[in-house]
């Protein structure tokens, strides 16, 4: 017979293991969002589209990997550049 007596380990590893899956989704999205941003950014705006672009994604990137290593449960500094990123690309293609 198996030995049952590390049920509470286990369920400490799903845990953990679910955690780290969902901030890797919320992570991918995040990046996919920001990557769609820049697109955008090089297709319809007028004047510095590429350099702005390419500054909005990789400060994106950079947020990411902040909130990522903060090991908090708040997104704060991915949203605020995604939201200024947004605002700028709006702003050059208008």
């Amino acid at each position: 017979m198996t030995d049952h007596t590390s049920a509470e380990n286990d369920y400490r590893e799903h845990e953990r293991t679910y955690h780290g899956f969902v901030h890797g989704t919320v992570a991918l999205t995040l990046g996919t969002i920001f990557v769609l941003v820049a697109l955008a950014t090089f297709a319809f705006g007028k004047t510095l589209a590429v350099p702005v672009g390419m500054i909005g994604m990789f400060a994106g990137f950079a947020a990411i990997l902040f909130d990522l290593r903060s090991g908090g449960k708040s997104w704060g500094a991915s949203f605020a550049v995604l939201v200024l990123f947004g605002l700028i690309s709006a702003f050059l293609a208008s």
